[in-house]
């Protein structure tokens, strides 16, 4: 998740900021990423930084359709990470 934090970094500022949130889905750890605005999707990575899912947002709000049990499902959810730029 370093990598993806210094990429945000390197870019400009999003509005709203970006977050990334450690949850427990499916026995397992992953990182749900959010996106800056309207239509893009979210991201969900396991451990090592591999994309899962989209798990919402896009045209429909409703993510990619891999992983619609996601918000459903998650928990112990924690903040990693948020933009921390003004």
């Amino acid at each position: 998740m370093r990598a993806k934090i210094d990429a945000h970094l390197a870019e400009k500022k999003q509005n709203p900021p970006i977050q990334i949130f450690r949850y427990r889905y499916k026995d397992a750890v992953v990182y749900y990423e959010t996106s800056p605005c309207c239509d893009q999707f979210t991201n969900l990575y396991d451990q090592k930084g591999k994309l899962i899912c989209h798990p919402d947002g896009g045209f429909t709000g409703r993510g990619d359709g891999n992983c619609a049990d996601f918000n459903k499902n998650k928990t112990e959810e924690k903040l990693v990470w948020q933009d921390p730029r003004q």
